[in-house]
């Protein structure tokens, strides 16, 4: 069974180190990340930070960072095309040894955040235990397995699931609504609160892993 995997990984053991010690500010939001060999990873990078030109420079001289390119410029953030050829391992192991997919790589201050589809929960445990043989560290957060249904996909538990899905078909999201909070805890007998609860953290859910996967996102 498909087994998603939010980890972390400290930042003086990944690419772009030097460039977050000499920019502590910069944040990094990876939309596209792929492998073409074992030497060499391609990042597509949203950025932001308070100076762009320190941060440009940084890039420059970052010896992770190759072929470094500027795609989109919107003034508060900037989108990058670059080769990592550094301090990349564990981003080859997961990608061509253990052909998983990154859905989610953010970085920020000392930390990296990757939300990670692998196609099977051994795939998982080959790649702690490659970090493990490599002196890399490599931190477990949340493990969520794939089921019949796609709520694993977006860290939903199956009772979630079910009340954003009836939430969803009772009108509750229309506007204005066909369906009150008090209608979906008939619906499923249970108490007000415990609906309210239920959807917050449903929308949370799907806000953290859909959208802000990153260090320090979603913390209780």
């Amino acid at each position: 069974m498909s087994t998603i995997a939010e980890v972390e990984i400290p930042a003086q053991e990944f690419a772009l180190r030097k460039t977050l010690e000499q920019v502590p500010d910069a944040e990094f939001d990876v939309v596209r990340v792929a492998a073409h060999d074992s030497k060499h990873v391609l990042p597509y990078i949203w950025a932001t930070a308070d100076d762009f030109d320190a941060l440009n420079d940084a890039l420059e001289n970052d010896p992770s960072v190759d072929e470094l390119r500027i795609l989109e410029d919107l003034g508060d953030e900037r989108l990058y095309r670059m080769n990592w050829v550094d301090q990349i391992r564990v981003v080859i192991h997961i990608l061509i040894e253990e052909e998983a997919t990154i859905l989610n790589l953010r970085g920020k201050e000392n930390r990296w955040r990757l939300r990670i589809l692998f196609p099977t929960r051994d795939a998982l445990s080959a790649t702690y235990e490659f970090c493990e043989e490599s002196g890399l560290s490599l931190d477990v957060r949340n493990i969520y397995e794939m089921s019949e249904t796609r709520h694993g996909l977006f860290g939903l538990t199956e009772e979630q699931h079910e009340t954003l899905l009836m939430a969803l078909e009772a009108g509750y999201y229309d506007v204005p609504r066909d369906a009150t909070a008090d209608d979906l805890s008939d619906n499923l007998n249970i108490s007000h609160q415990a609906i309210s609860e239920r959807l917050r953290r449903g929308h949370r859910s799907l806000v953290k892993n859909a959208l802000a996967v990153g260090p320090g996102d979603g913390k209780e």
